[in-house]
Formats: C-alpha cells, structure tokens, sequence
C-alpha cells in the first residue's frame, strides 16, 4: 500500500511539473533575433539566431509584389535615390538589391524558407501583410504563401498571422488545417473561434484591457500571443498571465526570466 500511495504521489508530481513546463510562455523572435552582432530585422542572419539561441519562434514579414513574388520586409516602402517605393507595387528584382543594415540585401521568402530548413528546431511565425491589396490580391498571397510552404515541406514548422481578418480566413479556407491568428485586436475568442481561427495574436494593450481573453481563449482551445513584449516588467506580467507566446525583441531577457521563474 505505501509503495502504490508513493507511485502515486510520484505520478502526481511529474504531472504537475509537466503542468508548470506547458504554462510557460514560449519566446517567439520579433523580425527575428536582430539585436546582436551581424543580425538585421528580417535578414537571413536574425532567424538563424534565432534558432541559435532556442527560440521556439522566428517571425518575419512578407509583401506580395507587383511581380507576384514574395519578399520579407517589414516597411510597406523602402527609399532608393530620395525617391518612395512601395514593396506591393514594386518589381522583386529592384527590391532584391536593397541593402539591409548587417550587409543582407532584402530576402526573397523563397530564401527565408530554404534558410529555415537549415534551423534545427525554431519554427517560422509569417505575417502576411495586405497594406493596399484588393480582396483578390489578398487570396493570391495567401494561396502563394501556402503553396511555397508545402511545397518546401514545412507545413509543420510555420504559422501565419495577418491583421487583415479577410486574409486570415481565407489562410483557413486554402487550408483548414493551418495555424492562423488574427493581429487586429478587435475580436473576441468566441469570435474568433467561430471563424475558424487558431489564436489571438494581438498588443500587449488589448491584453491589458481584457484580461479575462486569456484565460477564455484557453478555454476555447486558442492559442495567444501578445505583442511586442520589452521591458522586463511586462514580461514578468505576461509570464504570470500564461499566455502561450510572447513576441519580443529581447529573446534573451524573455529567456532568463523564464528560467528564473522555473527556479523558484
């Protein structure tokens, strides 16, 4: 009998600390991990460091060019020669040659998921952005973004996100079973739940302001993700909140306080 009650109480331990392991916010790279030497936002080199430090995700943006490709950048413009040119409705080959700040020139996605398969285990967090596309446009970047993903064979290893709620569903709609989160903020997680979405993906301000979201996205079966987290006493709230990711540019710190926590 005290070997059953200690087998038991063993048991019940494991899964408590299993418990407090999934509880813990896992650390998703803002544009990659970039502070550090020889990284940029969105280059090669940020989600390779990101896989470096064990982030469990590296998140990138990508336009849909004029040309039909597409490139991984934040800005919905870049400068060459004082003169304003907008990645949507620019050629791929003028935007391939615009330099980044560690010496990259301007990815293609095409690159970034070639990058990606040589990661060991971060997966890649895509935003897609729609800044002036037309609902049709719209569904070309979502189609193209999948196809170029499964084609690659990392189905696995991505998950989408978009501000734009037409873009999300129609992700959900080319392939229901895709990891979509939805950035805008102004839906709640039964709302989002009815439209077939996986996750609220938004500011750490819609957060604050509805705190209870967390816990009912838990409870729907979301997943959430809160926006762009820096400063250690918000990351220290979050982590209290268990959120399922934080999205930060300081990996790093997110990780320390992380494994401070675990300690305790």
């Amino acid at each position: 009998m005290k070997i059953q009650s200690l087998l038991i109480f063993g048991l019940w331990g494991l899964l408590g600390f299993h418990t407090s392991l999934d509880a813990q916010p896992q650390v998703i790279a803002h544009r990659g991990y970039w502070q550090c030497d020889g990284s940029a936002q969105n280059s090669l080199a940020s989600l390779k460091a990101a896989d470096r430090i064990g982030a469990f995700g590296s998140e990138c943006d990508i336009y849909l060019c004029a040309d039909g490709e597409l490139m991984v950048f934040h800005d919905p413009d870049i400068t060459i020669d004082r003169q304003k040119i907008s990645l949507e409705n620019s050629s791929s080959a003028i935007l391939k040659n615009y330099p980044l700040k560690n010496g990259e020139t301007m990815p293609s996605f095409d690159q970034y998921l070639a990058t990606l398969k040589q990661c060991r285990t971060t997966r890649l967090i895509i935003e897609l952005k729609s800044i002036a596309l037309t609902e049709a446009r719209q569904t070309e970047l979502a189609r193209k973004t999948l196809d170029k993903v499964r084609q690659a064979g990392l189905e696995d290893r991505v998950e989408y996100i978009a501000f734009s709620l037409y873009l999300c569903q129609e992700l959900h709609r080319l392939d229901p079973q895709a990891q979509v989160a939805y950035l805008n903020g102004d839906l709640s997680p039964r709302q989002i739940k009815k439209r077939g979405l996986t996750g609220l993906d938004y500011h750490m301000d819609v957060f604050r302001s509805h705190p209870r979201w967390i816990r009912q996205a838990r409870k729907l079966g979301l997943r959430t993700n809160v926006w762009t987290v820096n400063e250690t006493d918000d990351l220290r709230y979050f982590i209290d909140q268990q959120v399922d990711y934080i999205s930060t540019d300081q990996p790093e710190r997110l990780q320390r306080l992380l494994k401070e926590r675990l300690s305790q």
